[in-house]
C-alpha cells in the first residue's frame, strides 16, 4: 500500500493525499509536479525512473489506511543531477 507522502521532496510544499500535484517513482519518491517537471526533467534524483501520477486516497478509507506523516525533505543538486542525466 502506497504511503502517500505529505510533502514534496525537493521543495518540501504540502501534497495532501488528494493533491492533484503529487507525483512519484516506482520507489514511491514523492515530488510536487512543477519539481518533476521544471527541476527534475522527469527523472527520478534517487532511482533514475520516471514519474507518475499518484493516485488520490479516498477520504472514506483515511481512518482505515491513513497517510504518511513522515516529512523527506532532500533538496535535489540540480546541477549533479542534471549531469547525471546527460550522461546517461
Amino acid at each position: 500500500m502506497l504511503e502517500i507522502r505529505p510533502t514534496c521532496e525537493h521543495c518540501n510544499k504540502s501534497l495532501p493525499h488528494d493533491s492533484s500535484e503529487a507525483m512519484i517513482c516506482t520507489f514511491e519518491c514523492t515530488y510536487c509536479k512543477d519539481c518533476v517537471e521544471s527541476v527534475l526533467q522527469h527523472v527520478c534524483p534517487n532511482c533514475g525512473g520516471g514519474f507518475e501520477k499518484r493516485p488520490i486516497r479516498p477520504k472514506n478509507l483515511l481512518e482505515k489506511y491513513p497517510v504518511s506523516t513522515k516529512i523527506v525533505h532532500k533538496p535535489v543538486d540540480v546541477e549533479t543531477h542534471l549531469k547525471r542525466i546527460e550522461n546517461q
